[in-house]
């Protein structure tokens, strides 16, 4: 389908980014689409308007957002409940969440007006975090929830269970519980396997773990995660898709679920996630 208005972020501190904005802006409206600036690329852009991600992500139809998978990330932490499908552009080095690349801006405009994108529904997760007081807050991610050390060099304590069954007590550097979008990112460096964004799943990938018996699982994606802080000493620290973390005491719970909204994102034509795994992980075949 075609999109009528536009939404237009960018990560404002890429070079060359203001260049690309404008020509970017030029080519979707000469194309006859609308374009809606967020409000820290138009003014780097010196171009009118510019509303706030929420007021972007009500109003647009397709949200392209020029960086890398950060810029995603990001972008996706402040929409809320506008979640709206994702066109990423990269402009970073490497991009597992982006589409096309800053020099093929052409190809992406032809694609975007004559509506031939391909959406991927990739899964959220939704991540409660309760304290013994009785106090919630709630997040949402893309890629995964790490617990870790902060700047502690010790080992922390994670009681881990899964649909209210105990898995096991981690002692490691920290933990990871990743949807398949995310096992491509922190949980792939720790050892983790990499999951196809339709295999319904979840991993969870300890971080240096005590125990060398300890690794990876994979669970069900209807599954509910808690993780409880039983480190009393040192502090532990819970980041949701690499944002700021947050610090969390002894006995304080951590339920993390697959959220009922999901995020369309989209690829371009003839482009398959294998692919870009191929691409983005320089695999090649045998030799022999």
């Amino acid at each position: 389908m075609r999109p009528n208005k536009i939404g237009l972020t960018a990560h404002t501190g890429k070079p060359g980014v203001a260049e690309l904005t404008r020509t970017l802006v030029r080519e979707l409206e000469r194309a006859g689409l609308t374009v809606l600036l967020e409000e820290n690329t138009a003014a780097l852009a010196g171009l009118p308007g510019g509303r706030a991600i929420p007021d972007l992500g009500r109003e647009a139809d397709l949200l392209v957002v020029l960086g890398g998978d950060g810029t995603i990330l990001h972008l996706v932490g402040q929409l809320g409940d506008n979640i709206k499908p994702v066109f990423g552009i990269n402009i970073g080095a490497l991009g597992f969440l982006t589409c096309s690349n800053s020099s093929a801006y052409v190809e992406a405009v032809e694609c975007i007006a004559a509506g031939k994108m391909i959406f991927s529904e990739r899964t959220l997760l939704d991540v409660a975090v309760k304290t013994p007081g009785g106090e919630s807050s709630t997040m949402t991610g893309l890629n995964d929830v790490v617990f870790s050390r902060g700047e502690v060099s010790r080992l922390i304590r994670l009681k881990t269970s899964v649909n209210g069954e105990v898995l096991t007590e981690f002692n490691a550097d920290g933990l990871i519980v990743a949807t398949p979008t995310g096992s491509t990112a922190y949980s792939l460096s720790a050892g983790g396997p990499i999951l196809a964004p339709e295999s319904g799943a979840f991993v969870i990938t300890p971080i240096c773990p005590h125990v060398l018996t300890n690794r990876s699982i994979i669970v069900d994606e209807d599954a509910v995660i808690e993780i409880q802080v039983t480190e009393r000493e040192y502090p532990v620290f819970v980041t949701v898709d690499g944002r700021e973390p947050l610090r969390i005491e002894n006995a304080t719970r951590v339920e993390i679920k697959k959220s009922g909204r999901v995020l369309p994102l989209a690829s371009l034509p003839g482009v398959s996630f294998f692919g870009v795994v191929r691409q983005k992980l320089k695999w090649s075949g045998s030799n022999i």
